[in-house]
């Protein structure tokens, strides 16, 4: 806050008028400091007046008179535009995004300035790879695959580790989205690779919570390819890379980020439960989303939630119909009427396996 006064101030004595290119470094960095806020805030409203702040800046900082300073701010600009469209329904914001993101590239050439071509290039990618997932198609994901393999040329191992760290982590995620949306696991083996590597740089110790990110993100690849085989190799080594990174997602310290994996461990425990005889994965799957839902509340959360009530369900439905009792199916369907009473959660699916049930209960003589 002292940081966006001092900007707001240093306004009233660089005037537009007077000194037009202190006024827009000025107003740029008035935007970086919105924009920095708004990522803290859970709001919209920082953020959009940091992207006024970075199109203000552009009046002065055309591509003619100062061409680095202006691509630095079509940089910015875009970052900004991407927090925004992350939370908002609709893509305009993305697509602004890209296109501040292609037009700083127009400046921000790998010859002239590799590593802020290489930001550039990561920051076009993770727009690309939003609008992706809000479209059907793939066409916007194999860009995005395209724009971070383009920023680790210039994010090299050797000069920036953990940037290149994070940019395999992007590209891993980008994959892994591809791949849930082919048949084959081509993709998916790729985003495995690439979070393994990029977990030789963003280790534990030097990175905690982007290691912990970046197990979670493989975690959730191996569950995936994991489905997609008959054993329950890749589901187990699911469990570990979630198991890991609850060391350092720590309900203290993160607790969406925890609860989240806590969900994701859930998910995997509960395959490798439908393909073992027992019921111990199963209860420890019921166990993981219990947890998750300890901080993934209706009320902070409730998409979220439903979507954890949901599952929660049907690792209750799976134990239930293993049991000769109908305590677990009772749970089951308290289960599932929670996820149903969120009007965002529509899932045909949902109402099936609460139907199911409902009639194995009645089966089994429950009043």
């Amino acid at each position: 806050m002292q940081a966006i006064a001092a900007y707001r101030a240093s306004l009233g004595e660089y005037t537009r008028e007077c000194a037009p290119l202190d006024w827009a470094m000025t107003q740029n960095n008035l935007g970086n400091a919105l924009r920095t806020l708004g990522e803290r805030e859970s709001g919209t409203a920082r953020l959009e007046e940091a992207v006024a702040a970075f199109r203000a800046a552009l009046g002065e900082y055309t591509r003619e008179r100062v061409p680095l300073d202006w691509a630095m701010t079509q940089n910015n600009l875009g970052y900004a535009l991407l927090r925004l469209g992350e939370r908002e329904n609709g893509t305009a914001r993305l697509e602004e995004a890209v296109a501040a993101s292609r037009a700083a590239l127009g400046e921000y050439t790998r010859e002239r300035v590799p590593l802020q071509w290489a930001t550039t290039q990561n920051n076009l990618g993770n727009a690309l790879f939003r609008l992706g997932e809000r479209e059907s198609g793939t066409a916007r994901l194999e860009e995005a695959v395209a724009a971070f393999r383009a920023a680790l040329g210039g994010r090299s191992r050797e000069r920036v580790p953990l940037q290149w760290a994070m940019t395999q982590n992007n590209l891993g995620y980008a994959l892994r989205t591809l791949g849930e949306r082919e048949s084959g696991t081509t993709r998916l083996e790729e985003a495995v690779a690439v979070f393994r590597a990029a977990l030789g740089e963003s280790t534990r110790e030097r990175a905690p919570l982007q290691w912990a990110t970046i197990q979670n993100n493989l975690g959730t690849a191996l569950s995936t390819l994991g489905q997609r085989e008959s054993g329950i190799a890749r589901l187990e080594e699911a469990v570990a890379a979630f198991r890991a990174a609850l060391g350092e997602h720590a309900r203290e310290r993160v607790p969406l980020l925890w609860s989240m994996t806590q969900n994701n461990l859930g998910n995997a425990l509960q395959i490798v439960g439908e393909r073992e005889s027992g019921t111990a994965r199963l209860e420890e799957a019921v166990a993981a989303f219990r947890a998750a839902l300890g901080e993934r509340t209706r009320e902070r959360v409730p998409l979220q939630w439903a979507m954890t009530q949901n599952n929660l369900g049907a690792a209750l439905l799976s134990l239930g119909k293993r049991e000769s009792g109908t305590a677990r199916l009772d749970e089951a369907i308290v289960a599932y009427r929670a996820a149903l009473s969120i009007d965002a959660f529509f899932n045909n699916r949902t109402r099936e396996d609460l139907a199911r049930a409902e009639a194995l209960l009645a089966q089994r003589g429950a009043p």
